[in-house]
C-alpha cells in the first residue's frame, strides 16, 4: 500500500531523515519505534505532505491492484484526499470548537452527507464518550477524551491510511488500554495503520511489522514479536538490562 524509497527530508536545518525506506501493506499495523529525535514524526510529516523531501519517492496504491501514486508530488490536501489520514503528536484538536465541530473538519473534503453522517455515527458508537462532549469546547475535555476525538476527527475523512503519531503521550494505563484496543478494531474495520508510539513494548505487542529508526535511519525491521524478542531492542527500548 505504501512505499518510502530512499527518503531524504532536511527538518530545522538538520539532515533529518538519511536514506529510509519502509514499506506498509494493506490491512497492517505497522509501529514505528525510536528514540526522541530520531526522525519518527518527521516520517509521518513527510508522508502527509507537511515537509518537503530532499531525495527519494513516497508511493500510495489507493486500491488493490491499483497503479501508486506518488505522493511526494502531492499538495497536503491532495495526499487527504488519496485516501491517507494523519493524527498528530499532541492532538492538536482546536480547543475553541466544539467536539462535534472538530469532528466534522476531519470530513471537509467529503461531498457524500450521507456517509458523513454514516461515518459520525460510527465514530460515536466507538468513542460513545463523544456524544454526551458533544457541545463542549475541545479544550475542555481530558487528555483521553482529546485523544479520542483526534482519532474520531481523522476517522471523519474515512482513511485507507492512518498516521497515528504517539497515541499513549501523557495518558494514563487505563485509557492507553482502551485507545490500543480501538486500534485493533480500527484495522478490523479495514483501516491500516502506521503507528509512531513512545511505547515500545506496546507497539510491537500490537504491530504486524515495526521498524526501528536511529538518527534517521532505519537500524532494524521485522515482524512485532520478532523485534521484541530481540536483545538490543530489549536493553534500548525495552528497559532489559544485562
Amino acid at each position: 500500500m505504501l512505499w518510502l524509497e530512499d527518503v531524504h527530508v532536511d527538518r530545522g536545518g538538520t539532515h533529518a531523515l538519511r536514506g529510509i525506506d519502509v514499506t506498509v501493506h494493506a490491512g497492517e499495523i505497522v509501529a514505528l519505534i525510536g528514540a526522541n529525535g530520531a526522525g519518527k514524526t518527521t516520517t509521518l510529516a513527510t508522508i502527509s505532505g507537511l515537509l518537503k523531501l530532499r531525495r527519494g519517492t513516497i508511493r500510495f496504491a489507493m486500491d488493490e491492484g491499483s497503479d501508486p501514486v506518488i505522493l511526494s508530488a502531492m499538495r497536503a490536501e491532495h495526499i487527504v484526499s488519496c485516501g491517507i489520514s494523519h493524527c498528530p503528536e499532541g492532538r492538536q484538536i482546536l480547543g475553541n470548537l466544539s467536539v462535534r465541530e472538530n469532528l466534522m473538519i476531519g470530513a471537509y473534503l467529503r461531498r457524500d452527507k450521507k456517509g458523513i453522517e454514516s461515518d459520525l455515527a460510527a465514530v460515536h458508537e466507538m468513542f460513545p464518550i463523544l456524544v454526551e462532549r458533544a457541545g463542549l469546547p475541545g479544550n475542555r475535555l481530558s487528555g483521553g477524551e482529546q485523544m479520542m476525538l483526534a482519532i474520531g476527527r481523522a476517522l471523519m475523512s474515512k482513511p485507507k491510511l492512518l498516521l497515528l503519531d504517539e497515541p499513549s503521550l501523557g495518558l494514563g494505563p487505563r485509557i492507553v488500554d482502551q485507545i490500543f484496543d480501538i486500534l485493533v478494531r480500527i484495522r478490523e474495520e479495514g483501516v491500516t495503520v502506521l503507528l509512531v508510539e513512545q511505547n515500545a513494548a506496546m507497539a510491537l505487542e500490537l504491530a504486524d511489522r515495526a521498524y526501528v529508526i536511529e538518527t534517521g535511519k532505519i537500524a532494524l525491521s521485522g515482524g512485532g514479536k520478532e523485534l521484541a524478542e530481540n536483545a538490543d531492542v530489549q536493553k534500548a527500548y525495552l528497559g532489559a538490562t544485562g
